[in-house]
């Protein structure tokens, strides 16, 4: 058993054991849910879709648990309408008139200079519409900051030849986890880049003899070492996956994709979901009294852009 310990200041019981997540939605569920988007997206010419993008996320977000409660997701159609259509005049539209006038090398900057943008405001107002227990989750960085952080990881893997990806990859995860919030206590993470180098060196090596199988083993280990090195308070996260079993759950999400011809699709992401959760916990004291609500405005936006350049971001 556990050892349990009693703050006396708070007289709030924390406990010191592993916590776990778990998943509970169900690939059926999700089908029916994302065939009914896809019939009314295609009626409303495409219009529905936004609603239908809140429908999966909430649903995916309410099987998700830890301890005894599932999270919740509180966006809406709406917003997410009018981000896309704020990102489509004052990007989406300068980037396609730089590719009809053939400036193709000035497009290219363009989105460069919109990546920060995108991946700082998607995670702002990803994390302000997500909550556990009703409170909220919130990032706190700023575009420019991450801006000038890009830079510098471009410039160093470029001058490296690539070599120090993880490095910059590394700084990245830094700066995004230790500016989100649960409440009114952040995140903290103290991984460096340097220790990971080495490992993805020697996945280069083997990537034509290995024909490439092998980068589920390094995608695993980066996976452990972003959430072993992650704390909330006085808990670590902990990840459990592995290369073995990242391999057989894509062998065998490949496998349904191509036998059912897409329509598997649903059940693949709750499969994906469900390993991932299973594999991670959050060890150590937690004193759950002590998160306040301190709720942020974060506009829709980012989360149009994030769609315009193809991202896609969770909590992790």
């Amino acid at each position: 058993m556990a050892m349990e310990l009693l703050t006396e200041s708070s007289g709030v019981l924390q406990s010191a054991e592993s916590r776990r997540f778990a998943f509970h939605g169900v690939g059926g569920t999700l089908f029916g849910i994302q065939i009914v988007n896809l019939f009314l997206s295609i009626v409303t010419l495409g219009i529905f879709s936004f609603w239908g993008r809140v429908k999966v996320r909430k649903y995916m977000m309410s099987q998700t648990e830890f301890e005894g409660d599932r999270f919740a997701y509180h966006g809406n159609g709406q917003e997410l309408l009018i981000g896309w259509l704020k990102a489509l005049v004052f990007v989406g539209v300068p980037l396609l008139i730089l590719t009809f006038l053939s400036a193709g090398a000035l497009a290219y900057l363009a989105v460069l200079a919109f990546m920060p943008i995108a991946v700082v405001s998607a995670r702002r107002y990803r994390l302000s519409r997500s909550s556990w227990r009703n409170i909220r989750f919130s990032f706190r960085g700023r575009v420019w900051d991450f801006a000038l952080l890009s830079v510098k990881g471009w410039f160093l893997s470029a001058v490296t030849f690539g070599i120090a990806y993880p490095v910059w990859q590394n700084w990245r995860q830094s700066y995004l986890v230790s500016h989100s919030h649960f409440g009114n206590q952040k995140f903290d993470y103290d991984g460096r880049g340097s220790e990971l180098i080495w490992n993805f060196l020697l996945h280069l090596l083997l990537t034509i003899p290995a024909l490439g199988i092998n980068w589920f083993w390094y995608w695993a280990r980066l996976q452990r070492y972003y959430w072993n090195h992650t704390r909330f308070g006085a808990a670590r996260f902990s990840s459990q996956v592995s290369g073995g079993g990242l391999f057989g759950l894509m062998f065998v999400n490949l496998l349904l994709l191509l036998v059912t011809l897409g329509l598997a699709w649903s059940w693949v992401q709750v499969r994906n979901a469900r390993y991932y959760l299973e594999h991670l916990t959050l060890d150590g004291a937690l004193d759950v009294a002590a998160i306040m609500q301190d709720a942020q405005t974060a506009s829709a936006t980012g989360e149009a852009l994030s769609g315009f350049f193809d991202l896609d971001f969770d909590l992790g």
